[in-house]
Formats: structure tokens, C-alpha cells, sequence
């Protein structure tokens, strides 16, 4: 049964009040709800984005992790506090429902998801609970999330809310709200590496969130923030892409989203095999090109003509006319030439990280 079968969801009503809140106007796209506010540029100093396109799913009781072990493709049972993590929910076939940031609290598992696929992604998981003690919640409308990049923005946060500033593999909580680390934005146009952050909030203390971090940063749009994640090279799929791609296909592997040492789990059988049975015929990829971005899971075309050879994964405009990508192609069709999305063509950028051998 598809994830999908069903249209995804998201309550206005939430993400209303969010936009009132910070004074954002509301728009839909294919990525979800978004916020427009501040720039559409990313500023030279610290800054934050309120992020309606992500949702919380919340996993408590006394098998949580358990449970979770069992489902995503990374390690659940071994998570410790104040540690976060990525991870992918596949189907049989080993092909991404979803990818996840998630950590622990003192009472449950958190993990953020693409708002739309929440809902739908929470009675997923909560079919295959069974007689386990657990319980998966749909937490989306309950929190506000913001996106912050730069220290300044990190310390007013902790500041306020009474945190600690985690690293990028690290995460704090106190008192419902939460600080988790992210990979850094790469150094560009001459500029330092940047630390980015994610600050989960109950949804009643949206407010005074953003006036703390008003004071210490400049606001940008969601759409701004999702160029943060291209830049990091970190995928997320969204309902345009859900059941595309196998995690190698993403090079989820190489940013710590795959665990190839722990137990089974929906796919593991078809994820291992990409791992273990020779080089990957297909990968992510980063590129620039001019115009508006592509949506998720359009076509990827060779520039010279022929069959599609990829998909967009996640774009994001650059302020300056153009847009910023991760797509998913043939390696061959991108060594042997140019491709295009949506009739532009592509400049290649280098990825943030080197990807790991397949064994």
C-alpha cells in the first residue's frame, strides 16, 4: 500500500496561527506550507527561518526504541540522550517513504519529517505497532519549528529557552523545546562554514521564540532555509519524491543516515545488496542553474537529447535569479556530459562531504 494512496495533509489552522505569530505570509507549494518573511537571500550574519513545511512525529512508551529499531534504516536502540541523527523509513522494496532528523527526550522519540507526510507517515508506522509499547503521534501542530544558522541565532535560543548549544551531531532539550545540531552550511564566495540548528518549540511559545532570535539574527524565507539543506547536500523527501529512491541513490549512506550493522528492517535486504554488490550505478548530485527551481521529482534530461536520466531531489531559489539543486541521475549520464531540469541547464557543484566506498 502506498504512503500515498491518499492525498497528504497538513491543518491550516496550525501554520496559520504560526505565520500570525512571526508575521510571515503563507504560501503552498510542492514542498509543502511555507512562510515567506524577511529575504529570499541568505544574509552574511546569522539568521532564522520559520519552517511550516516541517512536521514532528512523536514515538513514546516503553518499547519506543524498540519499535523504531526495527523500521528506520539507522540505530534506534543505541541512541543516546542528546545525540541526533539522520535515518530513512523504506518500503519492502527499499525504496525512501521518508528521511528523518530525530533524537530522545526524556519521554519520547522525536523525529522531524516534510509536514505533508506526517500525517500519513504516523498511521504508517502505527500499523506495524502491533503489541509493542508504543505509540506514534502526528505532533506536527503541537510545535513550531525555526531554522537557525550562525551562533548568535543558536545562543539567543539557548539563552531564552534555557538549552545548551549542541554540536552538529548533538541535541538539547529542557521543558518541551528543543536545540538539535545540523550539518553545517559549507564555506562559499569567500566566506566561513556556517553551524546550523533546528529549535522545536511548543507551538503556544512560537511568539516569543522568534522575538529572541529577532534579536540576535535577520529573518529569511523557508525557501531560503531549504537552501541551507541543498548546500549541506542533505536530502529530504517530500510527497513529489516519497518511494523514488533507494538511500544509496541519496548518498544517505555517506551522511550517517544508514546503518548497515544493526538488525532488519523494512527494505534492509534491497539496501544492503546496493551496498555490498558492486559500484552504485546511480547517486546524488549538486548543481546550479538559472530560473525558477525545478519541483521535486521532475525529470533530469541529458542536455544532448534522450530518455530522462534522473530526478530533482530538493531545490531552492539562490536570491539572485537562479536556484541551487540536489538531483538523483545515472553517474554515467553525468560524466559523459551536461544534463538540464526543466530546460536549464546545469553547472555541477562539488558535494560538502566525500562519499563513503561501497564495499
Amino acid at each position: 500500500m502506498s504512503i500515498l494512496a491518499s492525498p497528504p495533509s497538513w491543518s491550516a489552522d496550525a501554520v496559520e496561527r504560526l505565520a500570525r505569530d512571526v508575521g510571515g505570509t503563507l504560501r503552498t507549494d510542492a514542498w509543502g506550507p511555507s512562510l515567506s518573511i524577511g529575504a529570499e537571500r541568505l544574509p552574511d550574519g546569522a539568521f532564522a527561518a520559520p519552517l511550516s513545511d516541517l512536521g514532528v512525529l512523536s514515538v513514546s512508551g516503553e518499547q519506543a526504541a524498540t519499535f523504531l529499531h526495527a523500521q528506520l534504516t539507522n540505530d534506534v536502540e543505541h541512541l543516546d540522550p542528546g545525540v541526533a541523527r539522520w535515518a530513512g523509513y523504506c518500503t519492502a522494496k527499499g525504496r525512501l517513504l521518508s528521511t528523518f532528523r530525530y533524537w530522545r527526550d526524556t519521554s519520547a522519540i522525536l523525529l522531524t519529517v516534510s509536514r505533508p507526510l506526517a500525517q500519513p507517515l504516523a498511521k504508517r508506522l502505527s500499523m506495524f505497532v502491533l503489541r509493542a509499547k508504543a505509540r506514534v503521534a502526528d505532533a506536527s501542530d503541537a510545535h513550531a519549528l525555526f531554522g537557525l544558522c550562525g551562533a548568535q541565532a543558536a545562543a539567543a535560543a539557548a539563552q531564552a529557552f534555557g538549552l545548551v548549544v549542541p554540536a552538529a551531531d548533538g541535541a538539547s532539550s529542557a521543558d518541551g523545546t528543543h536545540l538539535v545540531g545540523l550539518p553545517p552550511m559549507p564555506a562559499g564566495d569567500g566566506g566561513a562554514e556556517r553551524p546550523r540548528w533546528l529549535l522545536l518549540v511548543p507551538l503556544d511559545r512560537a511568539a516569543p521564540a522568534w522575538q529572541s532570535l529577532m534579536g540576535a539574527s535577520e529573518p529569511v524565507s523557508g525557501a531560503a532555509w531549504r537552501r541551507t539543506e541543498v548546500l549541506a547536500g542533505i536530502p529530504r523527501i517530500v510527497p513529489g519524491t516519497s518511494e523514488l529512491f533507494v538511500p544509496q541513490m541519496l548518498n544517505f549512506e555517506s551522511v550517517d543516515g544508514v546503518n548497515f550493522r544493526k538488525g532488519c528492517y523494512p527494505g534492509q535486504e534491497i539496501v544492503a545488496r546496493s551496498q555490498y554488490l558492486g559500484k552504485l550505478k546511480r547517486r546524488m548530485f549538486a548543481a546550479h542553474g538559472d530560473g525558477t527551481p525545478p519541483e521535486p521529482g521532475s525529470d533530469i534530461v541529458p542536455a544532448a537529447g534522450g530518455e530522462p536520466c534522473g530526478q530533482v531531489v530538493l531545490a531552492a531559489p539562490d536570491g539572485n535569479g537562479g536556484f541551487d539543486l540536489l538531483f538523483e541521475s545515472q553517474v554515467a549520464a553525468v560524466e559523459s556530459g551536461p544534463v538540464s531540469a526543466s530546460g536549464c541547464l546545469l553547472a555541477g557543484r562539488p558535494l560538502p562531504y566525500v562519499l563513503k566506498a561501497i564495499d
